[in-house]
């Protein structure tokens, strides 16, 4: 893959931009392990909507996870984790049978979700599960071809569903492999999240090497080019581009990386996980009150210091923003 930044992608008039996502929203809710959004207003998403109501600039992006199926977040299996060539095989925690999650069997969550204001749902790997050790992330050895079956069925599930939905992609765990960005490529996705890098000093050269993506810029939108094939035996491969976002900031940065990556004239990305406790772990950048409350506080502080010079966009508008650039 070629690492390109993407460069004039901010508006006239513009310092620098601002754009929040979620991941892991789906349709389990606090009867099951944890509430991933099942519960709608009442429980994780109604923190969306309070948040969505205090900063009317806000835009935010929700990966939603089409069939989630891990319940069980850590190792629960044991001794069969021990046993060679099985260990690699076998899921390590027991999965939800496959559909029990599956978005197009939930039509109140997804009239919600369509509902929200200033907001898009992308999509988050299909089930978020895979055999071994690194149980979290589904994209690992798999091919192309098997790749862009998985993210096609994952959007036919948006599609069946009725969600409103942009053609972006985050990858679970971050991992974004190769053939993965190749088969987002082939399925026509725009943009993929999969890189977070939330120590490597800001500067405007700064590249990503933290979880996922490593070597695209830290705060620039940045391309991804790929070589895509066509379904006709003998059409002519070409070359086509996603753009890829990293996130820098999280519930554990401090206001003075935000001010510089604003000073760096970047794109600040915020992530949360939209719930903080359940299947076993606890997630430090979970939204629950304490991380809503420093969003609160970190974005009256921002618009406060930098007002109108601020974009507070959302990955797609960016995204479009970089595909009208001349190439």
């Amino acid at each position: 893959m070629m690492l390109t930044e993407c460069r004039g992608w901010l508006p006239s008039g513009k310092k620098a931009a601002v754009c929040f996502s979620i991941d892991d929203v789906h349709p389990a809710g606090s009867a099951d392990a944890f509430d991933a959004g099942g519960d709608l207003g009442g429980g994780a998403l109604g923190r969306v909507e309070r948040l969505l109501e205090r900063h009317p600039q806000l835009r935010i992006t929700l990966f939603v996870t089409p069939d989630w199926r891990r319940m069980d977040l850590v190792r629960t299996r044991r001794w069969l984790t021990r046993v060679p060539l099985l260990r690699e095989r076998i899921h390590w925690a027991p999965l939800a049978p496959r559909g029990r999650f599956r978005i197009d069997r939930f039509p109140d969550f997804v009239t919600y979700l369509n509902a929200l204001p200033r907001t898009d749902c992308a999509v988050h790997g299909l089930h978020h599960a895979h055999p071994g050790p690194r149980l979290a992330m589904e994209f690992q050895e798999q091919s192309r071809s098997k790749c862009r079956a998985l993210v096609r069925e994952a959007r036919r599930i948006f599609v069946s569903a009725g969600l409103r939905h942009v053609p972006g992609f985050a990858a679970p765990a971050w991992n974004a492999p190769p053939a993965l960005c190749a088969a987002l490529s082939d399925a026509d996705f725009r943009f993929v999240a999969s890189a977070r890098d939330l120590d490597t000093p800001v500067s405007e050269g700064a590249r990503t090497a933290g979880s996922g993506l490593r070597g695209a810029s830290l705060i620039q939108p940045t391309w991804v080019a790929c070589v895509s094939t066509h379904e006709r035996a003998d059409a002519k491969a070409t070359v086509r581009r996603l753009v890829h976002f990293a996130t820098n900031f999280q519930a554990t940065s401090t206001i003075e990386r935000a001010r510089a990556i604003i000073e760096a004239g970047g794109l600040l990305f915020i992530k949360a996980h939209v719930f903080k406790t359940g299947g076993g772990i606890t997630m430090l950048d979970g939204l629950d009150d304490d991380y809503c409350a420093y969003l609160n506080w970190l974005w009256r502080e921002l618009d406060c210091r930098y007002g109108d010079t601020l974009w507070w966009t959302s990955l797609e508008e960016v995204t479009n923003r970089c595909r009208a650039m001349p190439s």
